[in-house]
């Protein structure tokens, strides 16, 4: 077996992180009206032996809070004298969207869309250009951490381009049964790393502005699964995860007239084509439509307001090569698995007692 290397110290934003070092950075985003400046907060962690440089993002859009208590615990876990290469921890790309509690920035632009950015272009533009060309650049890898929208909710879910093999062999690591096939589109983060070649995966679980502990504890326990699988922490699973399954297409379930939504199915559960998502009625009862599905699958996101306008996207539904009811069984065993290990982190955090990757 081939010896490992010492690491280097690590440079980046004019600075260095020395070996089994940790750093924290800011880089200036933007300013207030009022001049005070809005900065992306970093920590770099520089292990002592050489390996991957893995970027873990959160809330590039700005609303999306999982990610970044995923981050939290991700650094409360790591330790640099264990560590085989080196992590960027950025909770909080979208500042600006963060404390406003948006998606979007001022510009009303979606900075998941601006990439790699400009330097004379829009506010989004170049805040996505300081973060690609500062920090994306310098990665090997990168896990980027979503929710759904504000009042959408997701399954955990891993989206990726699974024609190129790195990022397929992520996206396998980090442990959800299912994983969607997604197209890169231009302009996000996803699409141009990958443009440099560098594997990007997407993690999809809960909904904006909510903490989710099932999608959280399911984020903790993914990366840290992409990072056994890159080598960077040394030990083996506990056990064997089985293959997930692949998404070969999905679609929304819209609402084809305006009014009170009332939900029969529920985030992981199988529908068969024609069983009935939800009714959706007027405010007195006098006329109700039935929302349909309208094919057999997986329900893997789904609207949480009871309120909608036709035309609305209510369910989203994932459609699967395999029979729908082995992709069930699976994720109500992953279901199963993520709350012990959810009850696991709450008694570690308490004791302050984190295992340490």
């Amino acid at each position: 077996m081939a010896k490992v290397k010492k690491n280097t110290p690590f440079s980046i934003l004019g600075d260095t992180v020395g070996v089994g070092e940790r750093k924290t950075f800011a880089i200036e985003a933007a300013k207030l009206y009022t001049h005070s400046p809005l900065n992306i907060p970093i920590e770099v962690v520089n292990g002592v032996q050489q390996g991957p440089v893995l970027m873990v993002c959160a809330a590039i859009h700005g609303d999306e809070l999982n990610g970044v208590e995923v981050v939290r615990q991700l650094l409360a876990k790591i330790d640099p004298e264990q560590l085989r290469g080196t992590i960027i921890a950025v909770p909080i790309v979208n500042v600006f969207g963060f404390i406003h509690k948006s998606r979007y920035l001022p510009d009303r632009r979606d900075m998941n869309r601006s990439f790699p950015g400009s330097t004379r272009g829009s506010l989004a533009g170049r805040m996505a250009n300081a973060f690609f060309t500062q920090v994306a650049m310098h990665c090997t890898h990168i896990i980027d951490l979503h929710t759904g929208a504000i009042h959408r909710t997701n399954l955990p879910q891993i989206r990726a381009n699974l024609s190129d093999p790195a990022t397929a062999a992520m996206a396998k690591a980090f442990g959800t049964p299912a994983v969607i096939d997604a197209s890169l589109r231009n302009g996000s983060l996803r699409s141009e790393a990958a443009n440099l070649g560098i594997p990007v995966i997407t993690y999809e679980a809960g909904e904006a502005l909510r903490f989710d502990p099932i999608a959280i504890a399911a984020g903790v326990q993914g990366v840290d699964y992409v990072m056994r699988h890159l080598k960077m922490v040394r030990g083996k699973r506990a056990k064997k995860l089985p293959e997930p399954i692949i998404a070969s297409s999905t679609s929304w379930v819209r609402a084809e007239v305006d009014g009170i939504v009332r939900a029969q199915v529920s985030l992981g559960e199988r529908v068969m084509k024609g069983q009935v998502l939800a009714y959706i009625s007027s405010p007195l009862g006098d006329a109700e439509l039935e929302l349909l599905a309208p094919r057999s699958g997986i329900v893997i996101g789904q609207q949480t307001m009871p309120l909608v306008n036709e035309g609305d996207a209510v369910f989203h539904l994932a459609y699967f090569a395999h029979a729908n009811s082995l992709v069930e069984q699976q994720l109500e065993n992953f279901i199963d698995e993520i709350s012990d290990i959810e009850d696991e982190l709450k008694t570690a955090e308490l004791n302050n007692q984190y295992p340490i990757l």
